[in-house]
């Protein structure tokens, strides 16, 4: 797989593109709340990105399984709903709701990528710690990514953390390399299998990642709904799902998307 490799400039344009993306999760936290549809956070997305001159990356994205294109800005997936969620105005938050938000946007050719979930007011102990665990996977990716390494170890650590918890890595979704283009080789996934240890990724200086743990509260599988978007978790227990775009440095890594 050829996998690019970026220069400071266009890490430094993906990192204004990775602003908008930022900019938007953190404004979409601040307004939710009890009786609002996921049409308005919605609306609120496209006109923040709008304001940036920044182009949204989902709308309008084409899949095999489904009539229609992606018809929102961003993904809204509530509770069971694991990624795809479409925004609707038929669909409102409730208290003690989780909501994973996924968005994406392209600025000077460049795009951005990350996802958030949140609580709606109240939540119980296990959407808490599902929320917490799968966030603590982001930031442990984070935390090691550096070149030199396997993407393996990583995938090992994440996969460790969330089955600790009585959780497990969902399999069917992966991260992914990110630039010009939204998804880009290589794929990034959240868990150690045979295909991944035979084809290691060994992380370079300029490589960026859309690195993405979604995690359910119950097993693994996952299910897609008529609307050929919408992925569930097929025991209908909650997911989370938590993303940053990050650019591997001489040292470390750097997150394009941080608010």
């Amino acid at each position: 797989m050829a996998i690019t490799l970026r220069s400071r400039r266009e890490i430094e344009l993906m990192r204004n593109a990775g602003a908008v993306v930022a900019d938007v999760l953190s404004k979409l936290q601040e307004i939710s709340r009890p009786g609002m549809s996921t049409a308005q956070l919605n609306a609120v997305a496209a006109e923040v990105t709008s304001q940036a001159k920044a182009q949204p990356l989902f709308k309008g994205v084409r899949n095999p399984q489904a009539k229609m294109p992606f018809p929102g800005v961003i993904c809204a997936s509530l509770n069971e709903q694991v990624v795809h969620g479409i925004p609707s105005d038929n669909v409102k938050l409730r208290e003690g709701d989780i909501l994973s938000v996924d968005f994406g946007a392209r600025l000077s050719g460049y795009c951005g990528d990350a996802a958030v979930t949140f609580a709606v007011g109240e939540v119980t102990e296990e959407k808490r710690l599902l929320i917490d665990v799968t966030r603590q996977a982001l930031e442990t990716a984070v935390a090691k990514a550096r070149p030199g390494i396997r993407w393996s170890e990583i995938a090992g650590e994440m996969q460790r953390l969330a089955e600790s918890a009585g959780f497990s890595v969902v399999k069917e979704f992966v991260g992914h390399g990110i630039g010009v283009a939204m998804h880009e080789e290589p794929r990034v996934p959240n868990y150690v299998s045979g295909e991944l240890l035979a084809d290691d990724i060994v992380l370079a200086e300029g490589m960026v990642l859309a690195v993405e743990p979604m995690i359910n509260a119950g097993n693994c599988e996952v299910r897609t709904l008529k609307d050929g978007w919408t992925v569930v978790t097929k025991d209908g227990k909650c997911s989370a799902h938590f993303e940053h775009t990050i650019a591997i440095t001489k040292d470390g890594c750097e997150v394009l998307t941080a608010n």
